[in-house]
């Protein structure tokens, strides 16, 4: 059985109740769209990186920054109230690439297939 650190654990729990407090209780637009992908806490659970995308049609990242900057204060206060910690921890925001980056890739690998669709090759033909 996988044994899980405090850390593990604490991050899960903060990625859990964050997505809580923005879908239910944020009221700011530039958080509308926003969704926590996932939590890194520090060993010694003062520091949690929260990373983040945007979805939608409106998908600026520099809103999105500016948005959890003004609503850190009541996030901080509603976590702290949440989560059973000792300390707070200090938050810190990442955009995460890694869903642009998986659809830049899934835009080349259809560019690739479209490009050989049209060719007279096929793997049965060339052995």
């Amino acid at each position: 059985m996988t044994q899980f650190s405090r850390a593990d654990r604490v991050s899960q729990l903060i990625q859990r109740e964050l997505s809580e407090i923005l879908q239910k209780e944020t009221k700011d637009p530039r958080l509308k769209m926003t969704t926590i992908t996932g939590v890194k806490m520090s060993k010694d659970l003062k520091n949690a990186k929260i990373y983040f995308s945007n979805t939608g049609a409106d998908r600026n990242v520099d809103d999105a920054f500016k948005g959890f900057q003004s609503a850190l204060g009541h996030i901080k206060r509603t976590l702290a109230g949440r989560l059973d910690l000792r300390y707070m921890p200090d938050l810190r925001f990442y955009y995460d690439e890694s869903f642009d980056y998986g659809a830049r890739i899934e835009n080349l690998l259809k560019s690739i297939a479209n490009e050989t669709d049209g060719s007279d090759h096929s793997p049965a033909e060339s052995e």
